[in-house]
Order: structure tokens, then C-alpha cells, then sequence
């Protein structure tokens, strides 16, 4: 199922055109479905890597690491300290 998607055109060398052109007949798919596969997977590798919010160091401006609170007196203790 094809989403919503907008044209876009690129010009390219007619080598690396017909590179892909060849590719898609050997794979039975369209030019196109290779060079929007070759975007998205450009786009990927250019996410920067998540990292857990639990592995991320403190920012310097906050003191200590705190742990959830286990029960209403655990939250309760922790006010009042």
C-alpha cells in the first residue's frame, strides 16, 4: 500500500540512472522504488542513535539520580525532607 506521497525530481547522471534501472529489471521492482529506498536508508543513518533516558548522564545543573518513589510515604518522606 502506497502512502501519501509527493513527486520530487532529481537529476541524476544517466549512468547512475541506468545503474538503477538495471537493478530494478533484476529485481522485478521500478527505478523509483530503489531510489526511495536508497533515500530512506540514507535518511536512517542519519538519525542520531537513541540512547535510553536512563543511560544518559545528568545534565551538570542536577543534583543526584532519584529513584521513583515505591509508595505514598516514600513520596510523602521525600517532601517533607
Amino acid at each position: 500500500m502506497l502512502k501519501h506521497m509527493k513527486a520530487v525530481t532529481v537529476h541524476l547522471d544517466e549512468k547512475i540512472y541506468r545503474d538503477f534501472q538495471q537493478q530494478a529489471r533484476q529485481q522485478r521492482r521500478t527505478a523509483s522504488e530503489l531510489i526511495r529506498e536508497a533515500m530512506e536508508s540514507y535518511r536512517q543513518r542519519l538519525k542520531p542513535a537513541r540512547v535510553p533516558l536512563s543511560e544518559s548522564p545528568a545534565p551538570a545543573s542536577v543534583g543526584s539520580v532519584r529513584q521513583p518513589w515505591s509508595s505514598r510515604s516514600d513520596l510523602l518522606d521525600d517532601f517533607l525532607s
